[in-house]
């Protein structure tokens, strides 16, 4: 099958990929490559192509939620992507976390039916968890820098403004420490795919304490610290 909403050809995706959901931190993140190719902007996936300490790396984008993340996971493993670490936001659901802290996740719940329920044919759930040797680089690397992590499981939420007074009880209770809309995703297929996959999130606001939110200045800069890193783990794996 070919992809039909990324235009790109074989050889434009590289075998290591940093997946985001915003288009402009696309933008800011391919900065960090040396000699960034645009190699798609249809569908307002845009997609950069370049080179991090010798190493080819792509940095794509998935949009919002799981069914478009799902979309581009399946076209850039079409197109050769084989690694795949996704730098995104999350809410925490732990009083405990500060807003600019990263969550590092092991695992992802999810609600059973939609996309999970098209792929697998049952409500039996797969077990979204990520690669364990691309989580044991993203820790050491993480923590050999002194920056502020958390590991555990989030939640992945099909919708954004579905959330009432019990939210953070209910989830956190169920042992996530924060919610974020496409790691489910990500560490589903790349189970069904044979990729390995990761992630990392910087928490942008936390539920727990009345979902007060980090600025955008602060926001960029921890993305900014993480991609780094994010880039010298992909060019390890």
């Amino acid at each position: 099958m070919n992809p039909v909403h990324i235009l790109a050809k074989k050889g434009d995706i590289a075998e290591r990929v940093i997946v985001v959901g915003d288009p402009g931190r696309t933008e800011l993140l391919s900065t960090l490559l040396v000699s960034p190719k645009l190699v798609n902007k249809n569908r307002g996936f845009l997609i950069y192509t370049g080179e991090y300490e010798g190493t080819q790396i792509s940095i794509a984008t998935h949009g919002i939620g799981g069914p478009s993340s799902a979309v581009v996971f399946e076209e850039l493993y079409m197109l050769g992507g084989r690694k795949f670490i996704r730098l995104g936001t999350a809410g925490a659901l732990d009083p405990s976390i500060d807003l600019g802290d990263y969550i590092i996740p092991t695992g992802a719940s999810y609600n059973p039916g939609g996309l999970f329920y098209q792929y697998s044919g049952e409500l039996s759930s797969v077990s979204s968890t990520p690669d364990f040797f691309i989580v044991n680089l993203l820790v050491n690397a993480f923590a050999s820098r002194g920056l502020k992590y958390y590991l555990g499981n989030v939640f992945s939420s099909d919708a954004f403004y579905a959330e009432d007074e019990n939210f953070v009880r209910k989830w956190s209770g169920r042992g996530n420490i924060g919610v974020e809309m496409e790691c489910a995703t990500l560490f589903f297929l790349g189970k069904m795919r044979g990729a390995k996959v990761g992630a990392v999130l910087v928490v942008s606001d936390n539920l727990a304490r009345g979902g007060d939110w980090i600025t955008k200045e602060e926001l960029e800069g921890r993305v900014i610290s993480a991609a780094k890193l994010i880039l010298s783990v992909l060019s390890k794996v």
